[in-house]
């Protein structure tokens, strides 16, 4: 919606206009500021085109997912580094259905600028993992899966690293 800066920008507006009221006296208008002024501060390190994005991929609405993200017309611009990672990620999951060579891309770029989430960055793995496989690479696959199973701490991405060492035997 707003240029990264514009949201630190407008924050520190309300910010001072909290600090007024706060002097004026109105302490209930200065802590709704703040908690408004905290909306911005929250949206700056967390795109709200990627959360809905994200809430379209867990109802499997992949269409909907793309609307969002196509909302973001300069992602090196308007996103922190982390949110690229993740704007990456969620383009790379999309088209792992349909383009593995684009996926394969999206995924490396994700990994190299970051994802905040271990589990994040071991599914992301996984995904090169399986396309790694796809394209007869049994080295790196192999490589991507012992990175992607030290980054599953809670094992919830367990089956799916079965399954794939069940594909690279067969190789």
């Amino acid at each position: 919606m707003f240029h990264k800066n514009i949201k630190l920008v407008i924050a520190i507006a309300i910010i001072g206009w909290a600090g007024y009221e706060f002097s004026q006296g109105h302490i209930g208008n200065g802590i709704s500021l703040l908690l408004l002024a905290g909306i911005f501060i929250f949206l700056y390190f967390k795109n709200e085109f990627i959360l809905m994005a994200f809430l379209q991929l867990r109802r499997q609405n992949f269409e909907g997912a793309q609307k969002w993200l196509n909302y973001i017309k300069n992602p090196e611009g308007a996103l922190v580094k982390k949110q690229q990672g993740y704007y990456n990620y969620l383009h790379g999951i999309m088209l792992s259905q349909t383009n593995i060579t684009q996926a394969e891309k999206f995924f490396k770029k994700a990994i190299k600028l970051g994802l905040s989430m271990d589990t994040d960055l071991a599914m992301a793995k996984l995904q090169l993992a399986g396309i790694a496989i796809t394209k007869r690479r049994k080295r790196e696959a192999t490589t991507l899966l012992n990175e992607a199973k030290k980054l599953d701490k809670h094992g919830m991405l367990k089956e799916q690293m079965q399954m794939l060492k069940q594909q690279m035997k067969r190789i």
